[in-house]
């Protein structure tokens, strides 16, 4: 351990003569002979050295002699890469083919697709440098129109939907979180291990028909084929993760496989709510891929995840000050007991896939296994106190008077199995030289859930219970006394299964027409259906997708010599999506199924630019979008913490409509940075929903707890019609901005910002119109500081051949100290008045981390 260190305080400080270097020269050009300007030439074996094309395609780098492979990428090109062996001094002239629009090997690889379908890839290279609490793939979608509420749960709302309306797919296999999680502490790791990923794809709305069946999203994200031996290691105070690949001489088996470890006890230490936590999540993972023979047309692959999850929890305290400077609260609690919680997940895949020049056949066969379970009781004692607002007091901030004393007892003892085994079949075929792509696919599902819940809550206000029974004081006749019933709040008590089976299918056309004029259209179409045995129902509907690409020619000087193409996509998108309800839509609140529950429909209207253009000489992307959804036979549900409690009644309908800008681009030389802002409005209406206002006689509003004549002479019913839904974020704004010292480039700092607007919230009574609350906006910034090991001064030393990159830094969590609020806990004061206290998230923590690839 001792070397290990003097190793890295070594490669920290340590400096040696910069290596012999040689140029490489030559221009970058796209398979129709234009050339493309700001296309990224690199040495792929050294990430200092890189270069942009100029406007008319040409290039020149200078490398380190030796050994080198230069790549070469463009914005909706295929990569390429080319190895060289060049002399000390040496100028190589090297011209450049890359191709657009082609489809080859196991995995599909579409240049301009990307811009032209509604869905975008999402850089997967800098996510172990991401300064983040979550630790997940899920933080690399800063990078998208993503919303999120709790930098403790991989969660994430997308354009008015919650999490369970995303479609999350794992080498075409849809992937689950845990059933029963109740806060994002629980939660642990998500599925997707970001050291195997290979590409990342997301689509915010207007999707394909071959996904799948939900109303907001698609995260399709594919690991790694090996083509070498390649590992690595990351390391911090939150965990450890490692991960291995390799494949044999002959070029027919390969695997890529990846354990992490994660205990976020230190970052749980920064909560209002003290306790001794102890939260340990462990996955393991491994991809296989065998053919008979490296020019084999059948390949066969196996995915397998094993993940264990355990959050333990003894409370001791929480002491919480909210308000302004004309009311100011402080809540002191006391506790006593524990929370055990687990999640134990089996997860495995079988494919064989047979590919041609024009054609693709793969089946999938795949099993997950759950086991979860989720055990506490958790005694309170609270004290609701009035804090001193005098500046000039010299007992300012401390105890003036106390507003309410209580306690309470949470219990619950929930368990939850669940498997899903399915059988998919996809393939594609190329037709008319590639101009028409034809895919189809279908899914045989079968669901066994078994769910035994029992949770109850008991509330002590004042030294009575809560609600309090009629009091039985001033009977003379035993008989006539009222029953002195003791009654409990959010009793939940039930014992389902469910085993049903799933249908679906889906076929659609892609094909491309070019106009006499150069310009370029696109079209996908196709059709979905959906049959459930649980409720007998089939639905589906239409899906598609066109884009337009000009020939707009413009020119880049003033004399009109030098002409180049406007980099420019148009596109439009929209269709029927309906989501057939999984099993926690279809558990009420009270624990009770409802087996005539419907699928929720949206319809999607999505419009959408995509423009490539150039400032300070380098590229930039820039993509908006407009879209608005249509939504029908809603479930309505309750938001907890992270936890979604639906109504299992399709009594709502609404919409969901806004935009999104995002810009991408090197704003520092050579570095990549995202900029992201959204704008939404999202409302339902229950089509069953009202309630009474009561008037005194005075003709006042009588407000419990306030009015002081509160008894009703009058009362106005009232229909409340639309109301904001649980994930009306009005406004968003995130950032992931990256930089390095100008002599020093080994050096680089990662700041990841997310800002977002307060969030509808109520009282903990199940009447959605009451949810029109806000809470404060979500305001987080997290911050790293890195150290290159791999520089351009120690390359060559011997002692590092071994390691390709590696890095040190300090993370800062939540830099700014800002308190977010999660959801809220309701306090009653002697009067029935109800106190709404935030219970924050995390606060500021330092983080090592130290990660190397090999």
């Amino acid at each position: 351990m001792r070397w290990y260190f003097t190793l890295i305080i070594g490669i920290l400080f340590a400096s040696c003569a910069f290596a012999q270097k040689a140029t490489v020269t030559g221009v970058v050009k796209d398979d129709k002979g234009e050339t493309l300007p700001g296309a990224y030439v690199r040495n792929a074996n050294n990430r200092l050295e890189g270069t942009v094309t100029e406007l008319d395609g040409s290039y020149t780098l200078e490398v380190t002699a030796g050994e080198v492979t230069i790549s070469y990428s463009f914005v909706g090109a295929r990569q390429k890469s080319v190895s060289l062996n060049l002399a000390e001094g040496e100028a190589y002239e090297q011209d450049i083919t890359l191709v657009r629009n082609l489809e080859i090997g196991p995995a599909e690889v579409i240049g301009d697709g990307e811009r032209t379908k509604p869905i975008r890839r999402i850089d997967p290279k800098i996510a172990s440098s991401i300064p983040s609490a979550r630790g997940t793939i899920e933080d690399l979608l800063l990078q998208a129109p993503v919303n999120f509420t709790s930098e403790l749960s991989s969660s994430y709302n997308v354009r008015g939907g919650n999490f369970d309306e995303n479609l999350v797919y794992v080498n075409d296999i849809q992937v689950y979180r845990p059933f029963l999680v109740r806060a994002g502490q629980q939660e642990g790791l998500s599925f997707p291990n970001p050291d195997m990923v290979n590409n990342i794809y997301f689509s915010a709305g207007g999707f394909e028909a071959k996904y799948g069946d939900r109303m907001s999203s698609v995260l399709d994200i594919s690991y790694r084929q090996p083509t070498r031996f390649r590992g690595s290691v990351t390391a911090s105070m939150l965990g450890v993760a490692l991960h291995v690949e390799d494949v044999n001489e002959k070029g027919t088996f390969s695997h890529n496989s990846g354990f992490r470890y994660r205990n976020n006890s230190y970052v749980l230490g920064s909560l209002d709510e003290q306790g001794d936590y102890n939260p340990n999540y462990l996955d393991f993972q491994t991809y296989l891929t065998w053919r008979k023979s490296r020019y084999s047309t059948w390949t066969y692959n196996f995915l397998g995840n094993i993940s264990r999850n355990r959050y333990n929890f003894i409370p001791q305290t929480r002491e919480t000050d909210v308000g302004t400077i004309n009311e100011a609260l402080r809540l002191t609690i006391f506790f006593d007991g524990q929370e055990r919680t687990g999640f134990e997940t089996y997860f495995g895949a079988f494919s064989a896939e047979r590919q041609t020049d024009v054609s693709r056949m793969r089946f999938i066969a795949s099993a997950f296994q759950t086991y979860e379970f989720e055990t506490f009781d958790i005694l309170g004692q609270y004290f609701l106190d009035e804090l001193e607002r005098d500046l000039g007091s010299d007992e300012f901030g401390e105890v003036l008077t106390n507003r309410g004393v209580g306690g309470f007892l949470d219990h619950a003892r929930n368990e939850l199995d669940a498997t899903v085994l399915n059988f998919t079949h996809t393939g594609f075929r190329l037709f008319d030289n590639g101009e028409h792509r034809l895919e189809w696919g279908v899914r045989l599902q079968h669901e066994q859930i078994n769910d035994r819940l029992s949770e109850w809550s008991f509330i002590d206000s004042s030294g009575y219970s809560s609600p309090h029974p009629q009091d039985s004081i001033g009977y003379t006749v035993p008989d006539l006394q009222p029953d002195q019933i003791i009654e409990l709040n959010d009793v939940v008590k039930s014992v389902n299964s469910v085993t049903s089976q799933r249908y679906t299918a889906y076929v659609q056309n892609t094909w491309q027409k070019e106009t006499e004029g150069g310009h370029v259209w696109d079209f996908n179409a196709g059709l979905r259906g959906n049959y459930w045995t649980f409720n007998k129902q089939l639905v589906g509907g239409p899906r598609a997708n066109m884009a337009f690409t000009p020939n707009w020619i413009r020119s880049a000087t003033a004399d009109g010599d030098t002409l180049y193409k406007r980099d420019i996509v148009f596109t439009l998108a929209g269709g029927w999506y309906f989501q057939p309800t999984f099993y926690r839509e279809m558990r009420a609140i009270d624990g009770t199924l409802n087996e005539n529950i419907r699928a929720q429909r949206s319809i999607h209207i999505v419009a959408g630019v995509d423009y490539i253009f150039y400032a300070w000489d380098r590229p930039f992307k820039l993509v908006g979008e407009v879209y608005y959804k249509d939504y029908g036979q809603l479930i309505p549900y309750e938001v907890e913490n992270v936890r979604l409690r639906y109504y299992a009644r399709n009594n709502a309908r609404g919409y969901a409509t806004g935009a999104d800008l995002m810009v991408n681009g090197e704003f520092i030389k050579g570095i990549q940075s995202w900029l992201r802002l959204s704008v939404l409005r999202t409302e339902e209406d229950l089509n069953d929903d009202f309630f009474f206002e009561y008037y005194n006689d005075e003709g006042q509003l009588i407000v419990p707890g306030f009015t002081l004549n509160d008894t009703p002479v009058d009362s106005v019913r009232v229909e409340p019609g639309f109301i904001p839904r649980p994930t009306d974020q009005r406004v968003n704004f995130s950032m992931l901005f990256q930089d390095e010292m100008p002599k020093w480039p080994e050096y680089k700092v990662l700041v990841s910002v997310f800002y977002g607007t307060g969030l509808p919230f109520g009282p903990p009574s199940f009447e959605r119109y009451l949810d029109i609350l806000r809470t404060s906006a979500y305001r987080r910034v997290d911050i790293g500081f890195s150290r290159d090991l791999i520089t351009p001064r120690n390359v060559d030393r011997k002692r590092f051949k071994w390691m390709k990159e590696g890095f040190v830094a300090l993370e800062i969590f939540n830099i700014l100290g800002i308190n977010n609020t999660i959801n809220h806990t309701w306090i009653e004061d002697v009067n029935g008045r109800l106190y709404a206290i935030p219970n924050f998230l995390t606060g500021r923590r330092v983080n090592l981390k130290v990660a190397f690839k090999f």
